[in-house]
């Protein structure tokens, strides 16, 4: 199991596995007041959550999914990368992407983060690629079933 150190200056339980086979931990918003997100505003949204992750890893913060389908609520910058050398607070950019206004509440569950190994990687320029099966071909290219 990853050991993250964390440190949680707000007042919200630390973010959890809902099961034991969850990939994500629910992330809460951390409010002194309710945020009233309008028609297509955006903001950001406190966690009060600070992590030092291990080098090698991410986080990433994506929507809910039941939040996106019945509200219409959704992070805009899906998957928002928290770095392993970041260590400012864990924020969530929501966006309300539905017609009504939402309101989000403080403790509200608001995204889910994802704990990812990643490469670094160094580019090797060349002057001709492999040849693939697929090569130029682009969006929409292998057909619709």
């Amino acid at each position: 199991m990853l050991k993250i150190k964390v440190v949680n200056k707000g007042h919200q339980p630390l973010p959890q596995y809902a099961t034991t086979q969850s990939a994500g931990m629910d992330l809460r918003a951390n409010l002194e007041a309710p945020v009233t997100l309008q028609p297509m505003e955006r903001r950001l949204i406190p966690t009060g959550l600070y992590i030092a992750l291990p080098e090698g890893y991410e986080a990433q913060v994506r929507p809910r999914s039941g939040l996106a389908l019945k509200k219409g609520i959704t992070v805009l910058n899906a998957p928002g990368t928290v770095d392993a050398d970041y260590r400012g607070e864990v924020g969530v950019v929501l966006i309300n992407l539905s017609q009504e206004t939402f309101v989000v509440e403080d403790g509200e569950r608001i995204a889910q983060m994802v704990i990812a190994r990643h490469e670094q990687a160094v580019f090797e320029s060349v002057e001709v690629l492999d040849e693939t099966e697929r090569g130029s071909g682009g969006y929409g290219h292998t057909g619709v079933k």
